[in-house]
């Protein structure tokens, strides 16, 4: 236990009390790094927080005052096509209604594909979230969490990234020595990118990973939609029809890949609400996270 304080204690980055929050380091040693200053810029417009030219990752703990009996987690993986992160709305605002829920949230703060930072930078991204897994599950009981109920969550190409830890977590792209499971207990996947492929991907988010022109085997691999067995874990979906970013059959066709593998899964599509709309869809007076919430308690998470 005095080892994993020590631990913790060299990659604490801040502390803040009254917000319960706590943001730690991902690594020691930052795998897949190229030597490079760290030129990290944040901003904020429209309302919209942006993060970009993230090179040293990193989760942020939000702890509720009230946890629930289930002792459930989650992580978050803001969007942003892999060249920025919403860190804001899709981040630390969706945290804070996880922790009114009872419900421990970090967000996750990880590498975006960049060939100067990285040295294979289609793996960087997915590195990040398993090695956020295998952070959340080694201190489950320091944090007083239970280790068979860390969920992963992503928007948009946040989406991708925690479908694809959820379809990946065999194939450890980190080291684990331990063998800690790197598998998601649950997705919850909004308005996510899904597939790779021509019909359907989201262009920009598959240039930045893996390149404008990419080989027919390294599209099918980050399909997650091809990639769906009966390991998978449930998943909850939301999509708006209109969106014009990020097509809708991506939510659709993982949702069926689910339901042919027997795996619970349920899926929300609304008429209208475009792309990126974070919590609020301001065409419907649904709230998809209030269902989220009934299908969390459903399935024995809350």
């Amino acid at each position: 236990m005095k080892k994993l304080f020590a631990i913790l204690s060299m990659n604490v980055l801040s502390y803040t009390s009254l917000a319960a929050q706590l943001t730690i380091q991902l690594y020691d040693k930052i795998p897949n790094s190229k030597p490079t200053a760290n030129n990290e810029k944040a901003e904020t417009k429209d309302g919209i927080l942006r993060i970009w030219n993230v090179s040293v990752p990193s989760i942020t703990m939000y702890k509720p005052l009230h946890p629930s009996e289930k002792k459930t987690a989650v992580i978050i993986c803001p969007g942003g096509g892999y060249g920025i992160l919403a860190a804001g709305h899709e981040g630390s605002d969706v945290a804070r209604v996880f922790n009114s829920w009872g419900i421990t949230a970090f967000v996750l703060k990880y590498r975006l594909p960049n060939d100067s930072m990285m040295v294979n930078k289609e793996i960087g991204p997915l590195q990040d979230a398993q090695r956020a897994l295998q952070l959340v599950r080694q201190n489950a009981k320091l944090w007083n969490l239970d280790p068979n109920k860390i969920g992963i969550m992503g928007f948009s190409a946040g989406g991708h990234l925690a479908a694809t830890a959820s379809t990946h977590f065999n194939k450890a792209v980190i080291d684990n020595p331990a063998n800690i499971s790197l598998r998601p207990d649950f997705s919850l996947l909004i308005y996510p990118v899904i597939s790779f492929t021509d019909s359907l991907t989201h262009a920009g988010s598959r240039h930045n990973l893996i390149g404008k022109n990419p080989t027919a085997e390294k599209i099918k691999g980050y399909s997650n939609e091809l990639l769906v067995n009966e390991q998978t874990p449930a998943a909850f979906l939301v999509h708006a029809k209109d969106d014009d970013a990020v097509k809708y059959e991506n939510s659709i066709q993982y949702y069926e890949a689910l339901v042919r593998n027997k795996i619970p899964a349920e899926l929300k599509l609304y008429e209208h609400g475009g792309h990126g709309f974070g919590m609020n869809n301001k065409t419907t007076s649904d709230s998809w996270i209030d269902r989220l919430k009934k299908w969390l308690q459903v399935n024995q998470f809350l």
